[in-house]
């Protein structure tokens, strides 16, 4: 609010009361009274109803008193308020915590600090069912045993999915955040609805091969299904993975998700083509669990990766995000797979 010296207010305020309650007339009569020309600095409507409200209630145009609060809000009491808020509702922002707790949000930042809680941010997976996560220990026991049977079966390993590359794909989670003093990992679904690039991938221990858009002639982007994953498989997959240094075909595992698109009798039957009884799949030589995205690397590690350096420049066209795409998978080197 603008500052004006006990005198200036009790002009404004006389002016108020003589005119009929009247703002408008207040100002124009304080302008007249000072001589101010008229784009001269002045009280505005709001500061005048304040002056008026401040004489009614206290018989003063002065600044109205503070209430009386303490300086310092770090009490045993506001501790445990605080604590017990967050407690119960870590999803809360401070500033309901703060609103709670009738402590101003500064401090409840500060007694969260000395508490050692952070504001952990959300991670978006998919749901469980009560069965997956025996499924998922099965998954991982006959990995282990694969692995100790042959120490290489990693290295020949082959794991590869399917992402959409949103043109808005900047998601600000700067609001999502879990108070905690450790991290509790909580997960939140968010869909994003934009124009998109479906981009395929697989990853090896040594390598990325892609990335391939499923899109038609036009470019446009297009549903995976088992049609184009077969052409995919065939046409870009089976030539590149011979032309890999070193690989091994005849010892060589693929992975691939329970899509149906990926699991149908077609596109198993050239998967098989391809890589023999060595497939990681649903109905594949080694069961993959349902509803496991976190378990492949190019859902734990790729996309994420991707879409950090992608996003980083925020294309805006979807020829310049399969490019920015294309030149960052060509950029990635082994190291950033170990």
């Amino acid at each position: 609010m603008e500052q004006w010296n006990v005198q200036e207010r009790v002009v404004a305020v006389r002016a108020y009361y003589r005119h009929g309650d009247s703002l408008v007339e207040a100002l124009r009569e304080f302008r007249r009274h000072f001589n101010l020309a008229p784009r001269a600095h002045a009280p505005s409507k709001h500061a005048i109803r304040t002056w008026v409200q401040n004489f009614e209630e206290t018989g003063s145009v002065g600044k109205r008193k503070s209430s009386g609060r303490p300086g310092s809000a770090w009490t045993p009491d506001n501790v445990e308020a605080v604590q017990a808020s967050v407690l119960r509702s870590p999803h809360r922002s401070v500033r309901k915590v703060a609103a709670a707790v009738t402590v101003s949000r500064r401090s409840v930042q500060r007694i969260l600090h000395e508490l050692k809680f952070h504001p952990y941010k959300l991670q978006l997976v998919q749901e469980l069912k009560p069965n997956d996560h025996l499924l998922r220990r099965q998954f991982c026991e006959a990995i282990m045993n694969k692995t100790d049977e042959n120490p290489d079966f990693i290295e020949n390993l082959w794991m590869s999915d399917e992402a959409h590359f949103h043109l808005n794909g900047y998601v600000n989670k700067q609001n999502c955040r879990y108070w905690a003093q450790e991290n509790p990992a909580v997960l939140h679904q968010r869909p994003l609805h934009s124009p998109k690039v479906t981009v395929w991938c697989a990853v090896s221990a040594r390598r990325v091969i892609g990335p391939y858009f499923f899109e038609d002639i036009a470019r446009n982007t297009v549903t995976v299904t088992s049609e184009r994953y077969v052409t995919m498989l065939e046409t870009f997959l089976a030539a590149r993975i011979h032309s890999v240094p070193n690989t091994d075909i005849e010892n060589t595992w693929f992975q691939q998700d329970g899509a149906t698109a990926h699991t149908a009798r077609v596109s198993m039957a050239a998967v098989r083509h391809l890589f023999g009884n060595r497939v990681i799949s649903r109905n594949g030589d080694i069961a993959w669990p349902p509803r496991s995205p976190d378990l492949p690397v190019c859902d734990f590690h790729l996309w994420g990766y991707l879409k950090s350096v992608v996003y980083n420049t925020r294309p805006t066209t979807l020829a310049e995000l399969r490019r920015r795409i294309t030149e960052e998978i060509a950029a990635i080197q082994p190291d950033t797979l170990l």
